[in-house]
């Protein structure tokens, strides 16, 4: 199914089971995904089901145990501590003089902000966000299992960043492969999530008017496209008291993905409207949850947004344009939701 999302001629193609979200369950409030499965879009009952608990572990997009390892909140809250940290003091330095952002997005966002935070950190370290890695956890800990083990690990008190800190304090191997893995999970989702986002927001938008901010373009791509387009939670007997088509063995899947294209609660909700948010509170509006619930919202989307803001104005500065030949943008069946490729070049 090809889904028109702007007025432009480009046209964005969702995988299949996406494509059949929208076409099957869009506007519904609660409704069966598989025969353990129910999905909500519904912005009351979705209040109301992220409001019942907190997420558990193995729920959690980020932190979820390291292999086999429990992650507490106060030491997933220290990480994010310490990743906004190292972000603000990479926005706090003069950027580089040479930045080339044309060519393939995410990828090129996604290498200068690995470069632009984290360029002080060892090899092994920054080799952790390679977006080559998502291709499977297999590749991932083999990856990390050398590099604990090779010798020359870094000092601490080094020129490191904060979270370089943290990984250098390890002691012995098996230490070494948790501190890796956990800067891995802190580090990655940074890079790939603001560089998916400002590829998804000039997929959808560009060129945009010279006046429109670019925190309300940031938040309608968010709108459009969210990166975290689903919210898993796991049976939970809260969740049949708050509606009966929920049964007390069903998994509920939350989905912004959808709720954020109800036409009961966005007018013309498939096109890239940046100016709609002149007027709407994005923490406030129903239904739109591209952080998560107000009960437990990211940590990290303090780090995002000014990041995202940051990138896209300087893609916008270099008068750099989505290439008048792509016409189609693939949204594969991810985690992280976004354009697969969006090519760009500089004006011709």
């Amino acid at each position: 199914m090809a889904l028109s999302v702007t007025p432009r001629p480009r046209t964005t193609v969702f995988a299949p089971r996406l494509a059949a979200l929208l076409r099957d369950h869009l506007g519904k409030d609660v409704f069966r995904l598989e025969p353990d499965t129910v999905g909500v879009a519904g912005p009351e009952v979705t209040d109301r089901i992220l409001a019942a608990r907190r997420a558990t572990e193995t729920e959690r997009p980020t932190f979820k145990p390291l292999h086999g390892r429990s992650i507490s909140r106060a030491e997933a809250s220290a990480v994010t501590r310490t990743v906004g940290h190292d972000v603000r003091a990479a926005l706090s330095r003069p950027l580089p003089e040479d930045i080339d952002l044309a060519g393939p997005w995410p990828l090129t966002g996604h290498l200068f902000l690995r470069d632009l935070i984290f360029r002080q950190d060892p090899r092994r370290l920054r080799l952790l966000m390679s977006r080559t890695l998502e291709l499977t956890p297999k590749l991932t800990w083999s990856v990390i299992s050398v590099g604990a083990a090779l010798p020359g690990w870094p000092t601490p008190g080094g020129p490191l960043t904060g979270l370089g800190e943290r990984a250098a304090r390890a002691v012995g191997y098996q230490e070494r492969r948790y501190a890796m893995g956990m800067y891995r999970r802190a580090a990655a989702p940074v890079c790939f999530t603001v560089s998916t986002l400002v590829s998804n927001a000039l997929w959808l938008g560009a060129p945009f008017a010279d006046d429109t901010p670019g925190r309300h373009l940031i938040h309608e791509s968010l709108r459009l496209l969210p990166p975290s387009w689903n919210i898993l939670r796991n049976a939970s007997p809260e969740y049949g008291a708050i509606d009966g088509r929920i049964g007390d063995g069903d998994d509920v899947l939350v989905l912004p993905f959808l709720s954020h294209r109800d036409p009961a609660l966005w007018d013309d909700p498939d096109t890239f409207r940046p100016e709609r948010w002149e007027h709407l509170d994005p923490d406030t509006t129903p239904g739109y949850l591209p952080f998560g619930h107000s009960s437990e919202r990211c940590w990290g989307r303090h780090m995002v947004l000014p990041l995202a803001e940051l990138l896209l104005e300087l893609v916008r500065e270099a008068g750099l344009v989505v290439d008048r030949d792509q016409h189609y943008g693939k949204v594969p069946l991810l985690g992280l939701l976004g354009v697969e490729e969006v090519r760009l070049t500089r004006r011709r």
